[in-house]
């Protein structure tokens, strides 16, 4: 994973150097009709299409991360997935993605910001931690509804007793005030708060409602201010990031979680494209190395046409497309390489070169009636 990710850094521009990148979280169940994998069990899939809710497969947590890179005169994030660790139930899941984050972290010391996005699964205490053992480290993240949430400590008094470590319970139905105005396809409220996730650190709250007078609400956490996160809004690419002006500076923390569907689309494209659940081997470190090895022919198709100019028109490009591209080239190399090579006499060559001679007239004669 690191080695992948430092050759995902170097692709960063030196004027984009400055800008935030982001590590996304999350997992993806694999299914398998087999019972003898090692650590195959009963999942729970919310988006399972099997007539039930569980499959009987593999767990996999992965990491992505997500750099800035110019495209057409605009910022895109690249995203590249760093790699796969099986759920094996000595472990949790947060602890695994902890663990990987940790290992990563060293690559990312000299970035000004490194940004968690993880949804409401990973926001635990378990994976939060992690943000108080790197000062470049935070995390962007989607919580519980139900999440306790307080007002900031109000200011001593002067009186006797110990000052209160918070204030009053928030609720985010009545105690966060929407935008007058959508950003994006959401109303957004936004306030300083004091959670039991987060401890005595103070953090940035979010509640989204797609209407602003009913409907349902949805909450998120932010460790970073907006303040201290420097990104070039007006040359993103996609919006509505492109057009926040100073009255939307501060829900740029809420905007960039947006990054966070890119492993989604990673998920879908490897398990359609690349094989991702064909592995038959049993043995975890077996399907780890395999499944990894897929990983890294994926992030070879997406790092590539940012390495060689040769390959910069793939750039807006989906990987299946530039993979299919290069493949045809290695085809046709692979076939004028054996074809020099059957060429061994005098008469071979030129009962190749009479061939070749007639193809070509043909083509002619055929180039000539089109016209």
């Amino acid at each position: 994973m690191n080695i992948t990710a430092s050759m995902t850094l170097k692709l960063i521009p030196e004027s984009l150097r400055s800008q935030p990148v982001f590590l996304c979280i999350d997992d993806t169940m694999v299914p398998k009709f087999g019972k003898k994998f090692d650590n195959v069990s009963l999942l729970f899939d919310h988006a399972a299409h099997n007539g039930s809710n569980y499959l009987n497969g593999h767990c996999f947590v992965s990491l992505m991360l997500c750099v800035p890179v110019w495209r057409n005169q605009r910022i895109v994030y690249l995203a590249v997935p760093l790699g796969y660790r099986m759920w094996n139930k000595e472990l949790s899941k947060l602890g695994l993605a902890a663990s990987m984050i940790r290992q990563v972290m060293p690559v990312f010391l000299s970035k000004k910001n490194v940004i968690v996005l993880c949804d409401s699964w990973y926001a635990k205490k378990d994976l939060v931690c992690v943000v108080d053992e790197y000062a470049n480290l935070d995390i962007i993240c989607n919580a519980r509804y139900d999440s306790v949430i307080y007002d900031l400590a109000p200011q001593p008094t002067g009186k006797k007793g110990r000052p209160a470590k918070h204030g009053n319970r928030l609720s985010p139905d009545n105690d966060f005030t929407l935008s007058d105005e959508k950003v994006g396809e959401y109303y957004i409220g936004a306030r300083r708060v004091l959670t039991n996730l987060f401890g005595q650190r103070e953090v940035y709250a979010y509640v989204t409602a797609s209407e602003k007078m009913k409907g349902s609400r949805r909450l998120f956490f932010s460790t970073i201010f907006p303040h201290q996160l420097q990104i070039f809004c007006a040359w993103q690419e996609k919006a509505p990031l492109n057009q926040t002006g100073s009255s939307r500076m501060e829900f740029i923390p809420m905007l960039c979680y947006c990054f966070r569907w890119n492993i989604e689309v990673s998920y879908y494209e490897q398990k359609t494209f690349w094989s991702l659940c064909s592995y038959m081997v049993r043995s975890q470190k077996g399907i780890e190395m395999l499944v990894n090895l897929i990983n890294v022919a994926y992030c070879a198709m997406k790092i590539l046409p940012y390495q060689e100019k040769e390959f910069s028109k793939y750039r807006g490009e989906s990987v299946q497309e530039f993979r299919f591209a290069l493949s045809m080239q290695i085809r046709q190399q692979i076939f004028y390489a054996n074809l020099l090579q059957n060429i061994e006499t005098g008469i071979k060559s030129s009962a190749y070169i009479k061939v070749l001679q007639r193809l070509v007239k043909q083509c002619c004669g055929c180039f000539n009636n089109y016209k």
